[in-house]
């Protein structure tokens, strides 16, 4: 189904119809946005175990590129 199509089913709507459907839309777009917010939370906190597990040098955070191109 295309925009051009769903628009024009729309519009043969009464108005009535027409203002659920922008209702609908509104609770879907909420919906899918605290979905995504949530899933984000999540994807920091299944990584928030991780931090600070393993050894490294103190100042890695600052000078990285130093230990990168040593290795390389």
């Amino acid at each position: 189904m295309n925009l051009d199509t769903i628009q024009q089913d729309i519009e043969s709507l009464p108005p009535d119809a027409q203002q659920i459907i922008v209702e609908l839309v509104e609770v879907l777009k909420k919906r899918y946005l605290l979905n995504q917010h949530e899933s984000s939370e999540n994807s920091l906190q299944d990584w928030s175990d991780f931090i600070g597990c393993t050894e490294a040098e103190i100042d890695l955070s600052k000078n990285y590129k130093n230990y990168l191109f040593k290795v390389i």
